[in-house]
């Protein structure tokens, strides 16, 4: 059976399933205003249990730090007016019974975030579900599912959930494997972190499986094996010893510096959303932020967040970055990713629309306020600040000018800031990317973002099952783009940096080392495998396979041959 590896390594163990029996609709309304203040109190009650119960998981000592924020992340969800306000106004206006109310708040909130291009904030859809699925055990008395394992289990599930994930006893569980799910979901987060196999996004087969079949997990190729013959055991008892030599040489590697064979030193960065990611990055053996998103700070909340807290944020990054560098994303919201609190109008096409440096250069005191933020932080390590979705050589000279206000406002309140702060412009519009011999003469650096380039270039929806075989980031006319935009970046002598999935992907790193990509930016678990190619590998052949690569004339072609080199 075929699925997603999102966490390398292999398995072989007994299946454990996990089934949950989902809350449906009652239909079943309050009748009085005795009965709806009682809902109302009931529902109160519920949300404040919940809350214990994940501060009691949280104080666990033998939690890690990743689950902690991810812990942290669900209290700051239960404590969030908006879903207790959209709650209680069904239970006070629709005399719904809590249960039902609850449930269709959180289906609101959870069409919201799974309807965002944005991967990583599409996968936050999961903190939502859980959230409910938590309040909704504590109104219904239910309690709170923790499994018991045997040695070498490896759980099969429709799909996990931070809370099922958190909790489960890993030193007995070898693997997971699940119906849903992506290279971002919580399931693979926490198997990534954990250092166990895994694989997602299996077909509707995984159902099959019994409780007790033999298992192989292969995370490497994404491949699911139930009750194999002793044959394809043995087989992948050797392959599963020679992985395990292969990743504890990877270990070996933290410490060292990304540089290839012949001396060309290249920096591996990682992409955060907050301080906290920063352990795993070091850990990992990154350099660095290549890419801070933002957009969680101003999210689950019901206002802008102040100058202050802003800072705070900013400020705590810098700090944990220890003199490294962070590269700062200006605010990307719009498109995918809305705000309750910032109403913004509808759009036929949303992500050809309003959103990021567009909503930034019209809501100048949203601007100015984080970039205040951001310049304050700024003293306490090497922030840079990167504006994404510049198309235009205009948006750019209009962003560098709020700057310069936000610096004069600072100035005359005599608070102290990096006054030579570096800025940036993340290339993710093609426009940007043709024209970045003009861009270059206006920043200190690139960071290509692949993503949307690739989705821009190709006018393909990523979303869209349809035509998402169209997105293609080996296509020869988005290599052409990439090309173009380092080839400027060392022409006018500024740094030039990926942070979109591409970077992390294997099969890329020499075509891009060729190219003269000096940052791969990448999730910390990536770092790695990233690192072992530069360090295994000169520029010579690096330029060579680039040169090769650009004469192709099709993305098949492409992907076949650095295939073929990467074995």
């Amino acid at each position: 059976m075929k699925g997603i590896g999102v966490s390398p390594g292999i398995a072989i163990g007994k299946a454990f399933l996990i089934q949950k029996k989902e809350a449906v609709l009652t239909g079943i309304l309050l009748n009085d205003s005795a009965e709806i203040q009682a809902a109302v109190e009931r529902f109160d009650l519920a949300i404040s249990n919940a809350i214990i119960e994940v501060e009691i998981i949280k104080n666990n000592p033998s939690i890690s730090d990743n689950d902690i924020a991810i812990l942290e992340t669900q209290i700051e969800l239960l404590s969030d007016p908006e879903i207790r306000d959209g709650v209680v106004e069904k239970i006070e206006t629709e005399h719904k019974n809590p249960n039902d109310a609850l449930l269709e708040v959180i289906a609101d909130f959870v069409q919201v975030f799974e309807s965002m291009e944005d991967e990583y904030m599409r996968a936050r859809a999961a903190d939502i579900q859980d959230i409910g699925a938590r309040i909704s055990k504590n109104l219904n008395g239910q309690g709170s599912g923790n499994y018991e394992f045997e040695p070498d289990t490896i759980i099969i599930a429709e799909d996990l959930s931070p809370s099922d994930t958190i909790t489960m006893d890993v030193s007995r569980v070898i693997g997971f494997a699940t119906q849903m799910g992506s290279k971002t979901s919580h399931a693979a987060i926490i198997a990534k972190a954990k250092g166990i196999p895994a694989v997602v996004g299996c077909s509707e087969e995984l159902v099959s499986i019994k409780n007790n079949d033999v298992i192989i997990l292969d995370g490497l190729k994404g491949e699911v094996h139930i009750n194999p013959d002793q044959e394809l055991i043995k087989e992948y008892k050797i392959k599963k010893d020679a992985y395990r030599q292969h990743a504890d040489g990877l270990k070996t590697l933290r410490d060292l510096p990304a540089i290839t064979t012949d001396g060309l030193q290249v920096m591996l960065s990682g992409n955060i959303s907050g301080a906290e990611d920063l352990a795993d990055v070091f850990d990992n053996g990154g350099e660095g932020v290549g890419l801070l998103r933002t957009e969680l700070l101003f999210m689950n909340r019901d206002t802008f967040p102040t100058e202050d807290e802003q800072f705070e944020f900013y400020k705590q990054a810098a700090l944990q970055a220890k003199g490294k560098p962070v590269i700062v994303r200006t605010i990307d919201i719009g498109g995918d990713k809305n705000l309750a609190y910032f109403n913004l109008p509808a759009e036929l096409n949303p992500f050809l629309g309003y959103r990021a440096i567009r909503i930034c250069l019209d809501c100048k005191d949203l601007f100015i306020t984080q970039l205040k933020a951001i310049l304050r932080a700024s003293v306490f390590g090497d922030l840079k600040i990167m504006f994404p979705m510049i198309s235009n050589i205009r948006e750019i000279r209009s962003a560098q000018s709020i700057l310069k206000e936000a610096k004069a406002e600072l100035l005359r309140d005599n608070i102290a800031f990096n006054v030579a702060i570096k800025t940036g412009v993340m290339i993710e519009v093609p426009s940007a990317a043709i024209t970045a011999d003009l861009l270059a003469k206006e920043v200190d650096f690139f960071s290509i973002g692949t993503n949307d380039l690739c989705q821009y270039t190709l006018a393909v929806d990523r979303m869209n099952e349809k035509i998402s075989h169209l997105y293609d980031p080996f296509n020869p006319g988005v290599l052409r783009l990439i090309s173009n935009v380092i080839e400027q970046g060392q022409k006018h002598n500024i740094h030039v940096g990926m942070c979109g999935e591409m970077a992390s992907d294997p099969l890329a790193t020499l075509l891009l080392l060729g190219m003269g990509l000096k940052e791969f930016s990448m999730s910390a678990a990536s770092i790695p495998a990233i690192k072992s190619i530069i360090i295994n590998n000169n520029e010579l052949k690096a330029r060579q396979v680039y040169k090769n690569v650009m004469e192709m004339e099709s993305s098949e072609d492409i992907i076949a041959y650095l295939e073929g080199i990467t074995k």
